[in-house]
Order: structure tokens, then C-alpha cells, then sequence
């Protein structure tokens, strides 16, 4: 596995879950004389279009589908699958595959509105019986027509239509503000429409889909909000009729908003937020934990993002905001911790437990569960009853702005809340069995954490790009950040690139080419390996303009793997060899240096931009491609131009990167070597080609009290603290144990040593160490080359080889020299090919505020940059 799994949404409930499933995909028994009931999750026939059934586990004799209470009938005979069935379903060519009858098409329509099974009479008598999965056939008879139509509701002069695909209901009604109206079927597309009165704007409704549900085997009348909803009613309960282009739901200055300058993919520099995070714990804001937080020109916190933006940030990435399931809307309902947290010592396990027994409905979860994908949240909003949300998510894109800051939402289409008859499970009452994955035994994937969703099913793949162009014309977001990406077809990728694409000013109010994308493009589970459909990760997106985070360079800067039993194995940024501590997961001497040296290779290709066809000398004197480097059995090198790879030492998931840190670097350092470490570490994908993300607060040194996995910990580990004289979030007691007990044993003296809690000093030279950063990489074009090969031409690594020092890095760049130094001794980099050239540190650094940083010096006739220990110095020739 190339990356990490998505921690954030998992909770603690899903193991009990996963059992279940688990127990629910058990082989049904069979009888000779009658056809026993399949169980929920069984169904091992797929029906994949019009023409072909594939059944696991059938034999190649004839077999049918049965349908409806009185045993109608399709007959099935033995067949094969076609060219285009068999790149189609790549993972069932090994299956029996059966033909439909001629005579017996024209039945498909009416057999995938009822009770549908398929059944054969074995060679030993037995009647064999199973449910039967129709995503493809749906797609084959609807898809087509169904995908252009407009869903959810559509003003038209004032006048709203509402529209639901739901081919296999029975009947479909609309229920209005407490009355029940009927709905019209759409034969040729599966879409059942009605067309209501001006006077229907603002009220609530939901559908009542009468449909067959093969989970609980009978015919159920779901009562179903929209999935294309517009707007909720608090928590969810209801969709509202709205009109997103209302002038009424336009903030004061919207249709004329001023955006920042728009910053290339390969240029972009971005901080990862969550909204909660940000204010909730800051006593300057007027709106703590809200969307208008980010509207407070004078909080502490927008003060620092608008400082950020000076420097050269150009992004923000939010964490989701769309509507997720998990946490209660009105504040009435949000329960507290019932502690004196501040009490406790900052090693006790005391605040873990008091906030545990309130995470299940207090305010905070990360939000990586949808309910509804395109309405943004009410948690956020002062009032989460009706169309405040909508108004105050529009005003939080403005103040972003404002402080010369683009919009990325973070965006988690590759799962549900829940699937099935469950109340947080939307799409599966309405299509039973469509818009989620389904394993080979017809049970619901969950590799993502949770009900996992198929977009290469055409609906669920139209859902996901309808979806993203109504958050880019309507919220004017300027990019987006898709979880787990590799659960996704790279088609539908694309396909959301291509409608963003057509947007323009003109048309649409946004210029959709502006628009950013990138995902985690990790490769695993049920579609790893390409297995269903050539997937959206990281090799199989490069060239393609849209990037997936590189975990190469990350696990060389921080060491180990986010998945180490014993957390203190060390990288380069962490004294890998150069300033051991006490593990023995690093190994001999011997075994570090040569890991050391591997991990600077490994991020000199992360410099780069992660390029695969980057050529240079590695650390042993091969001359190599970036694809050619190890990464863990994968190429360390997959991208194709700058802008394919997003360079990053820390987010959301795992450990914050000073958390990291406290795990790794020796106990005895000192408060301003971590602090110079920490701005080392940030400095390898700040300063690299193509996109870097890092953490919101990273400049700050925060933590969150060593929390790996803080979705549900609540706002004790996870506020961000503005005001250094409240600390960094360190000490603030032993993470919450269901993620972290393994690891209490190496927590517990690292929490309880106050030289870990740093004060003032070390917070504030950390963040203007960083600034600076920034700013340099701001100034410098020679940071946003734009292909590979000019790339290729102006970077290189002089000193790289057999020679090469350990924990140290330097890379000339254009008219400019890098040296990372990561060792706790200053180090002399000599490049006898600059002797007599002119080159000096950085004027930014020279007058900047690191003045260990300023004592970095040059020596012309030899060609050699001294640094000080722990430090990055960049050099400009002039």
C-alpha cells in the first residue's frame, strides 16, 4: 500500500459493523425442493446489461431470473461476454456468464421494479438461488438519457420542478410541507418529475419511494430527503424547496466578488483548516466555530491566515462542510464534556475519557461521513434551520477572499453515512443496491471505512460531477479535494475536470480553468490494482493536471510509516543517524546511515515535483530515474510534469508534524531546536516544485496531545490556538484510547515533560521562520517551473552521491543553491563548480527574523555554503 488509509471517519463502532457484514456475506444453503430466501448481502448474480447475467458460483447450464410474487420468468442460457463487456467488468471475467432470451428482453424494465432472484436446477438436483445485483443493467436501459437530465429541484420563472431518478420504485409521491402530491414517471429515463407553484419555494420536502428492498426482502415506502437537495431543514430532516440563485441568498457584494489572483495547480500553497478549529477556542472571534469565524478581519485567527496570504499562501483547504451525519446541528442538542478538563495532568488519561463519553453527540467530528453532498453543513451556521447556511457559507468564501485567500473544499463522494434502510442512508432508499459498491456476494464494500459508493456507475459518477459545478457556480469555491480519489474511476476524474472546464465568467459567473483539483490517490481495497475500472491513483493520474498527495517525501522527512508499532522511528528531519534517540526500530548505526541516505534521495525526488522520468545520481552513484527509486516496492517517482504530485509533512490524518516530532527526535532537545526542525521539515515541500499542503497551525508548532486519529476527540485536542500564551495543544492529557492506547506507553513521559510544552518564543520564531519561507518561494519563479524537462534543466544536486553527507541536502536550483541541514552540528557544503561564482543567503533570510538562519555564510574562491545546525539556507547568485 502506497499510503495511508482514511483515519478520519472511522468510528468505533464500524469493527461491530464490519462483523456483521462479514457474518451477512455467509453462502446461502440450497434445497432440492424449494428455493430458500437469500440473505441480505447475497446476491451473486449481476446483471450487467440488457443482454448478459454473470453469476458466481452458477453452472454453465441454463438458469433465469424470477420476478414479481407469481414466478415470471427470464429465461437464461450459457453464454460468454463480449470485448467491451469484458473491459467493462474486468473483475468478473472468470465468472459464468449467461445470455437473455430474445423473447424475454422486453421483461426488464417490469422485473427490476419488483422482486427479482436468480435461479438454475444444478446437475445433482439441487436448486441453486440467489439475489441478483442490477447497477449495470440499470445504466444500460437508463444511463444514457438519465445523465443529462437536471435533478433535485429547478427554478423556471419562478416555477420549481422537482426531479428524483428512481427507475425501480414503484410509485413515487412528493411530500410538501405535510400534503402528499404525485409524481410522474419518466419511462425513458427512470426520472419522475412534478412541477410545482411559486408559492412551493422555502417549504420542506421529502420523497415517499415505494420500492423493493432486497435487504429486508419486501416492499417498503421510503421517506427520503433529496439527494440533490439545495437546502435542509436542522438536522437534516427535510429538504427545501430553494432557488440557490435567490438574490435573497446573496451576501452584500456576491455577484461582484473580487477573488485573489488565481495561482497555477504547480504554484499553489495551501493550508489545511477545519472550520471548528479555527475560532472555536479563540476569544477574539465574534462567531466561534462558524462559518462567519472566517469573516472576523480582526480575530487573532484571520489576522494569521491574512498574514499567511502575505507571505504566499494562496489557498485554504477546508475540511468538509458539506452536510455529514455525525454531529447534532442545534446547539441545544451538542453535548459538553462534564469535566474540569483544564484539571487534569497532562499526562493523565482522565480528558480522553470525559471527552469520549460526550464525542458520540458533542459538537466536532471532522465531517467525513455525507449525508448530503452538496448543502453545506448546519453545524456551522448560526441558525441551522432553513437558508442561513447557504448565505454564511457564501460569506466565509468572501472574507477567505478578502484576506487574499482561494477556497478548497474538502470533498468525500467515495462513501456514505450509511447505506441500506438505515435513517442516515439517503441514495440506498431510494435505488436499493445502485449507488453503492457491492462486492462479488452482494454485500456493501466498506475499504473506505464506510458504505462505499460506486462512480463508475453512471448516476453515482453524474452525482459527483453535478455536485462539484453546483459548489463552483453557486459557492464560487476555487478548488477541490477528493478523499480517497483512488476509490474513483479516473473517468470521473476527468469528467469533473472537463464540466469545470466549461464553466466561464460570462456564462457562469466562475472561470472554471482556474479551479483546482487534487485527492489522495491511494491504492487499495476492492478496486485496487485497477481491479474494476482504471482507477484515480497516483501513477494513473499523472499528466492529467489534477494532483495526488505524495507520501514519499513525507515518510523520508518524518521517518517510519504513519502504521510503526514503535513510534519513534526516526527520518531525516528527525535525527535519523545524525541525533539518535533510544528506539531500537532504527537499527544499527549502519542500517540508519543507509536509511538516512535513502530518505535524502527519496526527497530529492519530492523536490523535484515528484517527477518519474527526473534523472540524477542517488546516494550510492547509480545514475537513476525518480521512477527507479524505491518507495516501499512502488516507484518513488510517479509524476509526469510539475503540478501531478501535492508535497506535504503533515495533515488532518496522523499525528501533527510536532507530534511527530516529539515522538521521534530525542527527549533531551530543547524547545528552539524543535522549533528549527519543525521549520526544516515544513521547508522540504514548501520549497518544492508542484503543489505543498501543510496543516493550519503547523507554523505554530501545534499538536494535538500526540492524537493520531483526531475525527471525533473533539475541541480539547483539536482547537487551533492563536495565542501562543495558551500554549500549542501539547499536554492537554493521553490521546483518546481507541487510536492511540498502543502508544500511551511512549506518551505518557513525553506529555508529562514540561520542556515539550513550548512557550512564546519557540511558537513565534517557528511561524516567521516559515513566513519566510514562503515568501521566498513567492519571489522566486524558478519554484513554478512548468515541465518536466525544465525542471531537469535548472535543478540538480551537486553533492549528490557516494560522498554525500548524511543529513545534509543541497540542491541548486536555477540562480539559487538550497542547503537543508539537519544535523544538530553546522555543516560546510562545498560545489567546486560555483568556486569564484557570487552568491549570498537570501535576502529575505539575511533580514529575516531567524538570526541563527542570518549567520548562514558563503565562501566564493572555494564555493562553499556553511549553515548552522538544524537550519534551511537558501542562496541567490548576484
Amino acid at each position: 500500500m502506497n499510503g495511508p488509509l482514511r483515519n478520519g471517519p472511522l468510528r468505533r463502532t464500524v469493527a461491530a459493523v464490519a462483523m456483521v457484514l462479514c457474518a451477512a456475506a455467509l453462502p446461502a444453503a440450497t434445497s432440492a425442493t424449494a428455493a430458500p430466501a437469500p440473505t441480505p448481502a447475497d446476491a451473486r448474480a449481476q446483471w450487467i446489461d440488457r443482454d448478459t447475467v454473470i453469476w458466481k458460483g452458477a453452472e454453465r447450464t441454463a438458469a433465469q431470473l424470477e420476478f414479481g410474487t407469481h414466478g415470471k420468468r427470464i429465461r437464461l442460457t450459457p453464454g460468454t461476454l463480449s470485448p467491451s463487456e469484458r473491459l467493462a467488468y474486468p473483475h468478473l471475467t472468470g465468472y459464468p456468464a449467461f445470455t437473455v432470451d430474445p423473447r424475454d428482453r422486453g421483461l426488464a424494465r417490469t422485473a427490476l421494479r419488483d422482486k427479482l432472484l436468480a435461479t438454475q436446477r444444478r446437475a445433482d438436483g439441487q436448486r441453486a438461488v440467489t439475489g441478483v445485483q442490477i447497477p449495470g443493467v440499470l445504466d444500460d436501459l437508463y444511463g444514457a438519457r438519465a445523465r443529462h437530465a437536471a435533478l433535485g429541484p429547478v427554478f423556471h420563472h419562478g416555477r420549481p420542478t422537482l426531479s428524483v431518478w428512481a427507475p425501480t420504485a414503484r410509485t413515487v409521491a412528493l411530500e410538501l410541507d405535510g400534503r402528499t402530491v404525485p409524481m410522474r414517471r419518466e419511462d425513458a429515463t427512470g426520472i419522475w418529475r412534478v412541477q410545482g407553484t411559486r408559492d412551493w419555494a422555502g417549504k420542506p420536502y421529502r420523497y415517499l419511494v415505494t420500492v423493493w428492498v432486497p435487504t429486508v426482502g419486501k416492499t417498503v415506502t421510503n421517506k427520503v430527503t433529496d439527494p440533490y437537495s439545495t437546502a435542509l431543514t436542522a438536522g437534516s430532516a427535510r429538504s427545501l424547496v430553494t432557488d440557490l440563485d435567490d438574490p435573497e441568498l446573496a451576501p452584500a457584494g456576491w455577484s461582484q466578488l473580487t477573488k485573489p489572483a488565481a495561482v497555477p495547480l504547480r504554484r499553489a500553497r495551501i493550508q489545511e483548516l477545519q472550520i471548528r478549529d479555527f475560532s472555536v477556542e479563540d476569544r477574539t472571534s465574534r462567531h466561534p466555530g462558524q462559518y462567519l469565524a472566517l469573516t472576523d478581519r480582526r480575530s487573532d485567527g484571520m489576522r494569521h491566515l491574512a498574514s499567511l496570504a502575505r507571505s504566499g499562501t494562496s489557498y485554504v483547504h477546508l475540511l468538509p462542510a458539506f452536510d455529514f451525519a455525525t454531529t447534532p446541528e442545534r446547539r441545544a442538542d451538542q453535548e459538553r464534556p462534564g469535566c474540569d478538563l483544564a484539571s487534569y495532568a497532562p499526562d493523565s488519561d482522565s480528558q480522553q475519557d470525559c471527552v469520549g463519553k460526550s464525542a458520540a453527540h458533542d459538537a466536532y467530528n471532522w465531517g467525513y461521513d455525507p449525508l448530503h453532498y452538496t448543502v453545506p453543513e448546519g453545524a456551522y451556521a448560526s441558525d441551522p434551520e432553513g437558508p442561513a447556511r447557504t448565505v454564511e457559507f457564501r460569506r466565509m468564501v468572501q472574507g477567505l477572499n478578502g484576506a487574499g485567500l482561494r477556497t478548497v473544499m474538502d470533498v468525500v463522494y467515495n462513501h456514505t453515512a450509511a447505506s441500506g434502510q438505515d435513517p442516515h442512508s439517503v441514495l440506498d432508499r431510494i435505488v436499493p443496491g445502485y449507488y453503492q459498491r457491492l462486492l462479488d456476494d452482494g454485500s456493501v464494500a466498506t475499504s473506505t471505512c464506510c458504505s462505499g459508493t460506486a462512480p463508475e456507475h453512471t448516476m453515482m459518477g453524474k452525482l459527483v460531477v453535478d455536485s462539484v459545478v453546483t459548489w463552483a457556480k453557486e459557492y464560487k469555491v476555487d478548488g477541490f479535494r477528493f478523499d480517497l480519489m483512488g476509490h474513483h474511476p479516473k473517468a470521473n476524474i476527468l469528467a469533473v475536470r472537463k464540466a469545470l472546464d466549461a464553466l466561464t465568467p460570462r456564462k457562469d459567473g466562475v472561470d472554471g480553468k482556474s479551479i483546482v483539483l487534487y485527492g489522495e490517490g491511494w491504492d487499495f481495497g476492492e478496486a485496487a490494482n485497477d481491479a474494476r475500472f482504471v482507477q484515480a491513483t497516483q501513477q494513473n493520474m499523472a499528466g492529467t493536471g489534477i494532483a495526488t498527495f505524495s507520501d514519499r517525501a513525507r515518510d523520508a522527512v518524518r521517518g517510519g510509516s504513519p502504521f510503526d508499532g514503535d513510534p519513534g522511528i526516526q527520518g531525516f528531519a528527525s535525527g535519523l543517524y545524525t541525533d539518535p534517540n533510544s528506539s531500537t526500530g532504527n537499527g544499527s548505526r549502519a542500517e540508519q546511515r543507509a536509511r538516512l541516505l535513502h530518505y535524502q534521495d527519496l526527497i530529492k525526488v519530492g523536490l523535484t515535483g515528484n517527477l518519474a522520468d527526473y534523472t540524477f545520481t542517488d546516494t550510492t552513484g547509480r545514475r537513476v530515474k525518480g521512477s527507479q527509486l524505491d518507495y516501499n516496492g512502488a516507484p518513488a517517482g510517479y509524476a509526469a510534469a510539475p503540478g501531478d504530485a501535492l508535497a506535504y509533512a503533515d495533515a488532518h490524518d496522523n499525528e501533527t508534524l510536532y507530534d511527530a516530532l516529539a515522538y521521534k527526535l530525542p527527549q533531551r532537545t530543547g524547545a528552539a531546536d524543535r522549533s528549527r526542525m519543525q521549520v526544516l521539515a515544513l521547508a522540504t515541500a514548501a520549497l518544492s516544485q508542484g503543489p505543498a499542503l501543510s496543516q493550519a497551525g503547523s507554523d505554530l508548532l501545534r499538536s494535538k496531545s500526540l492524537d493520531r486519529n483526531s475525527f471525533d476527540s473533539g475541541d480539547w485536542f483539536n482547537a487551533l490556538h492563536w495565542n501562543c500564551a495558551d500554549g500549542n495543544g501539547f499536554g492537554r492529557g493521553l490521546p483518546p484510547a481507541a487510536d492511540n492506547k498502543d502508544k500511551w506507553p511512549y506518551a505518557k513521559p513525553l506529555l508529562a515533560d514540561p520542556a515539550l510544552r513550548p512557550g512564546c518564543a519557540a511558537i513565534s520564531d517557528t511561524s516567521a521562520a516559515y513566513r519566510d519561507l514562503l515568501r521566498i518561494h513567492a519571489t522566486e519563479p524558478a519554484f513554478g517551473l512548468a515541465t518536466a524537462a525544465a525542471v531537469q534543466k535548472a535543478l540538480s544536486f551537486p553533492l549528490s552521491g557516494k560522498a554525500e553527507t548524511p543529513g545534509v541536502l543541497t540542491m541548486r536550483l536555477g540562480n539559487l543553491v538550497v542547503v537543508l541541514n539537519a544535523t544538530p552540528h553546522r555543516q560546510d557544503q562545498t560545489v567546486r563548480d560555483l568556486a569564484g561564482e557570487r552568491y549570498a543567503l537570501h535576502p529575505v533570510q539575511a533580514h529575516g527574523a531567524d538570526r541563527t538562519t542570518a549567520t548562514a555564510s558563503y565562501a566564493r574562491p572555494s564555493g562553499t555554503f556553511s549553515v548552522p545546525a538544524r537550519t534551511v539556507a537558501v542562496y541567490r547568485r548576484g
